[in-house]
């Protein structure tokens, strides 16, 4: 199933509070950039980040989920309407988030 856009929309308006937050559509979902490196996405109409330790911290009792089969474990966010949770939870994961891989 695919992602709706109003769920999108309404996730990036409760992150609007961050600066550089960008995202791609990739096969009917959404990945989640924040200052260029792949923080989360929308699968299913889930927010999803990463399963960085920050995150866990914040959210000891989350559910992990597979955004689509074969994919890493990622942790579900079930707390979307607060919005300054949701900016520091992006804030404190950025250390953790990889960097982006140089293209030859």
């Amino acid at each position: 199933m695919a992602s709706s856009r109003s769920f999108l929309d309404f996730i990036l308006e409760q992150l609007s509070g961050l600066d550089d937050i960008t995202y791609k559509p990739m096969m009917g979902e959404f990945i989640l950039y924040y200052r260029g490196r792949i923080a989360g996405g929308i699968y299913d109409d889930r927010f999803l980040v990463r399963n960085v330790k920050a995150a866990r911290a914040m959210m000891p009792d989350a559910d992990l989920a597979l955004p689509y089969e074969g994919a890493k474990e990622m942790i579900a966010v079930n707390n979307v309407e607060n919005r300054e949770f949701l900016t520091e939870l992006f804030e404190t994961m950025f250390e953790e988030l990889p960097a982006p891989k140089k293209k030859k």
